[in-house]
């Protein structure tokens, strides 16, 4: 019998991640920090898997040096995914009609990696 262990939504361990001891591939050759893996194995694959793509994909975020990635949550369980170059101007902005995340999250992308805030 497997042991399914609730995703914590709202991140309780997030605050004791700084630096990153390894990396995680992600598509488009994105690596990810222990922090986002942290969030990815705790309900926020979505946000970070999506980011990814825009990351890649998207032409005016595609080639950026820095960029912030900003979930930000919204009244009746929507939320929205803000794509920043670190001076506040944004770049592109992502709608979801439905979330069930808890915690606003920021992340930085810069040298081929998505780290949070505080790993950077």
């Amino acid at each position: 019998m497997e042991n399914h262990q609730e995703p914590d939504l709202e991140l309780k361990s997030l605050g004791s991640f700084y630096g990153s001891e390894h990396y995680y591939r992600l598509m488009g050759g994105i690596n990810a920090t222990d922090g986002v893996h942290y969030i990815m194995e705790n309900g926020y694959s979505w946000m970070v898997s999506d980011a990814a793509v825009i990351l890649r994909m998207e032409p005016k975020v595609r080639g950026q040096d820095f960029v912030v990635v900003r979930l930000k949550l919204l009244p009746e369980g929507k939320a929205k995914v803000v794509y920043e170059d670190g001076n506040v101007n944004v770049l592109f902005e992502q709608s979801y009609d439905f979330t069930d995340a808890k915690k606003e999250l920021e992340l930085f992308f810069a040298d081929e990696v998505i780290m949070l805030a505080s790993e950077y």
